[in-house]
Order: C-alpha cells, then structure tokens, then sequence
C-alpha cells in the first residue's frame, strides 16, 4: 500500500470551522482508505485529546508525531485552503527536503501511483 500524508489546515479562528478542517481531512482519508491506499490523517489527533483528556499534551508533541508519520510516507496529499496554515507549509518544506512528492489533486496522486 502507497502511504499517503494528507496535509492541510487544523486550526482556525472558531471551533465550527475547526471542526470542519477536521471533517474534509477524515474524508479525504477515508477516500483515500478506500481507494486502496495507507492514508496518514492529522485530525485523528483529536482523539488522543478526547480519549485521555487529562494527558498534558502539547502542540509540538503532535507537530513530531506528524513529522515521525510524513518522513516514512511515500507522498503526500495537500488539501485546498492550505495556504492560511503555516504548519502545512513547513510540512510541504520538510516533504519536500526529503524528496517526498507532494501533490495537490488526487487524480495527480491517482496517476503518479498508476
């Protein structure tokens, strides 16, 4: 299975549009699930926070754990909108450092594994 790191943006100024970076990220990861690819979904982040709400988690502990994920990726997938997140960027920087190839439309992903 080709291992994809879906890329995009998390946060935001409310909690509604947080909740929808979170929702076009797991979707875009289930699409790709379904596709038949290993898709690496940074909004699954939530749930460590929910399931131990207690834990002192920080930020930058979650930005390595994604690192960790998108260095042994064999792409990487951006998401529209991406251009107000800063964390994205250093994320296409760090791929592309590694010579990870970083696609902006699943068909160009799509075709790229054909």
């Amino acid at each position: 299975m080709i291992r994809v790191y879906i890329a995009g943006c998390y946060s935001a100024d409310n909690v509604l549009d947080v909740l929808k970076n979170i929702g076009r990220g797991e979707e875009m990861g289930a699409k790709l699930f379904s596709l038949g690819y290993a898709p690496f979904v940074p909004w699954h982040d939530k749930d460590f926070i929910l399931r131990r709400p207690d834990d002192e988690l920080t930020v930058k502990e979650f930005y390595n754990y994604s690192l960790a994920w998108l260095e042994v990726s064999d792409c990487m997938l951006v998401l529209p909108g991406y251009e107000s997140s800063k964390g994205t960027f250093a994320e296409i920087v760090f791929a592309k450092e590694r010579g990870i190839p970083v696609f902006y439309d699943l068909n160009d992903l799509i075709i790229w594994n054909s």
